[in-house]
């Protein structure tokens, strides 16, 4: 039998969360069957899944069999990214490109998993919101329960204000400033995300509102600012390309041909581009002890500052080929376009 004491880690944690943090490998059901038996105690007391807990309160936990490693699985090596704000409450970091912010779906380990392995002396860490994987730029993480919880209530409102830099294909009408288009996100077999713009009615669709300025135009590309009112999964990416300009190196949403040949460094002499140019480049939020308005700063990635140099310079030698239909990648695979009802 043991019995952990809650620390501020737990503090106003439901009980069932807080077992799955502790207990580590327990599949879900064994803890919530532990839980209805009365195994589990709160102060020597029955307790539901989801009492909330308080500093001092004492959790008697039964002796539980944890799951052996999945074969191959490696550990999460130590590892400190490059920080742009930190405090006692919280800590802002730049992620790179190439790295996903929590293990699973394929992925052994990501930013929070090899930050916890750096910080062995931190009782709390936990990830504020997400970022996609092939996206760059600010992560927002809690080292405090309370702080969290306020953070993520700040997300949860639109209180805080996020801006993008995305490069696309094509000249960005300068109208078109505002994109109001339901998103419908769905899973495949494998369980990967896929997202699709879908007409207002869908009985599956989410309205999604995306805000777009041009920062700097090029011969065939928009360097855009992009603040999203709406966080759905993909929106801008698939926001974007419904509007039929796609994120250079979008592997999903993309031209998957054009994406090909920025990574050969053929799509424009002299740059080669492996990567998908999505960055997020600014973070205002209200400090969840103080109170104080943060706006935070990402600088781009230097391999985005080099393609857009060498866009500026011109001329561009681009592949001569028209852009693709809208919605649809020159591989032929159909795109985020708007989906039957």
């Amino acid at each position: 039998m043991r019995r952990v004491i809650v620390d501020e880690a737990g503090e106003g944690q439901r009980l069932d969360n807080f077992l799955l943090r502790i207990l580590k490998g327990v599949p879900k059901t064994h803890v919530y069957r532990v839980i209805r038996s009365g195994e589990v105690r709160v102060n020597k007391g029955r307790a539901a899944a989801d009492t909330r807990l308080a500093i001092g309160d004492e959790v008697r936990v039964p002796p539980v069999r944890v799951a052996a490693p999945a074969a191959g699985a490696k550990a999460a090596p130590p590892r400190e990214f490059p920080v742009l704000f930190e405090d006692e409450h919280l800590l802002a970091i730049h992620k790179p490109a190439g790295v996903a912010v929590h293990g699973g779906s394929g992925v052994s380990f990501g930013v929070i998993e090899q930050l916890r392995r750096a910080r062995p002396e931190a009782k709390f860490l936990e990830l504020v919101h997400r970022l996609d994987k092939e996206t760059s730029g600010i992560l927002l993480l809690a080292k405090k329960r309370s702080a969290l919880t306020a953070l993520q209530e700040q997300f949860r409102t639109r209180e805080t204000d996020k801006t993008y830099a995305a490069l696309v294909i094509g000249r960005w009408p300068a109208k078109l400033k505002v994109i109001d288009v339901a998103l419908h996100k769905t899973l495949d077999a494998a369980g990967e995300r896929h997202v699709r713009a879908v007409d207002a009615d869908h009985e599956d669709g989410r309205r999604s509102i995306t805000l777009v300025r041009i920062a700097q135009s090029f011969e065939q590309y928009t360097l855009l600012d992009v603040t999203i009112k709406t966080g759905r999964t993909h929106q801008i990416r698939v926001h974007l390309a419904h509007a039929g300009h796609a994120i250079v190196g979008d592997d999903k949403y993309g031209d998957f041909e054009l994406n090909k040949q920025f990574a050969r460094g053929e799509a424009l002499a002299g740059a080669r581009f492996g990567r998908m140019f999505l960055h997020a480049k600014q973070l205002a939020f209200d400090h969840p002890a103080s109170g104080e308005r943060i706006v935070l700063e990402a600088k781009l990635p230097p391999e985005c500052v080099t393609l857009t140099t060498r866009l500026s310079e011109g001329p561009q030698a681009t592949a001569s080929r028209p852009p693709p239909p809208k919605g649809v990648g020159s591989s032929g695979k159909a795109g985020p376009t708007r989906e039957p009802h």
